[in-house]
């Protein structure tokens, strides 16, 4: 895959259209971006000087590659529709497309099973990075599918990120994905569990997390997140509402498997409390507001 190759993103949130802009800083055609948020679609492709596409089909038809950055299982259902007019699938022969929503294995599974039948190649590469690596091209990604697909995508997965890994075939990258979502939200919550308590307890917070940080309590996400929950700055990077989903994924995951997951069950709770109180949109960071003492009831 060369940068002469006509790309189009299905998906330009906070992730795609830092994808896209990186990508196009790189020297790649960047043919049409689409979004649920037409808006927000049309002033990427000003910015980007591409098509604002009205359905994923023109994309498709306009581009020979398209990346996806979708929300969840049903947002890739519709968008590799078999039925709609407007799927991905209406112009998928000879077309590459690299998913990198963070949704079930069965739907990735899908998406390559309905993408082959049309003659296209499919590709799953997961993000396990945020919105500041994604525009500086240094996304850390795990991909799953056929071989030949990840062979096809190298030129642009090394434009987008520091560090890939192929793990298997479809379906394999999401298992991995859901397993390092289900870890950081567990070790996230427990930060703010940690944090809480020592605030109770009439604890410098800024001293607490400098000795977490050198101790067996030590974690990316005390890193990220340590002064956000101290400070009650939740800008959202990733959402509460995408931890949920993903520790439900995993713990779907788990209960396929046979296993009791109960620290996965607890966090997943918690963030579905978020949730529910219509805080999803907080970063993920915002969990430390159901812990610290007169913060939330």
């Amino acid at each position: 895959m060369t940068g002469s190759s006509r790309i189009g993103f299905v998906g330009v949130g906070r992730m795609g259209a830092n994808m896209a802009r990186r990508l196009k800083d790189k020297g790649f055609v960047i043919t049409a971006v689409q979004d649920r948020n037409a808006a927000g679609a049309e002033s990427l492709a000003q910015e980007l000087s591409c098509e604002a596409a009205p359905s994923p089909a023109r994309v498709a038809e306009l581009s020979d590659v398209v990346l996806t950055v979708v929300t969840d299982d049903a947002a890739m259902d519709e968008i590799f529709s078999e039925e709609s007019p407007s799927s991905l699938l209406c112009h998928a022969e000879g077309r590459l497309f690299i998913n990198f929503a963070t949704v079930s294995p069965e739907a990735h599974m899908n998406a390559e099973a309905r993408v082959e039948a049309k003659g296209g190649t499919n590709l799953e590469a997961l993000m396990a990075s945020s919105i500041t690596q994604a525009r500086e091209g240094t996304l850390y990604l795990i991909c799953g599918g056929k071989t030949s697909a990840f062979e096809q995508a190298g030129s642009i997965l090394q434009a987008l990120s520091s560090k890939f890994i192929y793990v298997g075939p479809a379906g394999e990258a999401a298992k991995v994905k859901a397993l390092v979502n289900m870890v950081m939200n567990c070790n996230t919550a427990a930060l703010a569990e940690g944090l809480g308590l020592g605030d109770a307890l009439g604890l410098d917070l800024t001293m607490l997390q400098e000795v977490f940080g050198q101790t067996g309590a030590a974690s990316r996400v005390l890193e990220t997140d340590g002064e956000d929950m101290q400070k009650r700055d939740h800008e959202c990077y990733f959402s509460a509402a995408h931890a949920a989903k993903d520790s439900g994924i995993a713990l779907n995951m788990a209960q396929s498997a046979g296993l009791n997951l109960p620290l996965a069950q607890a966090t997943f709770d918690q963030y579905l409390r978020l949730v529910e109180a219509g805080k999803g949109e907080l970063d993920k960071s915002g969990v430390a507001e159901l812990t610290f003492k007169g913060r939330m009831k």
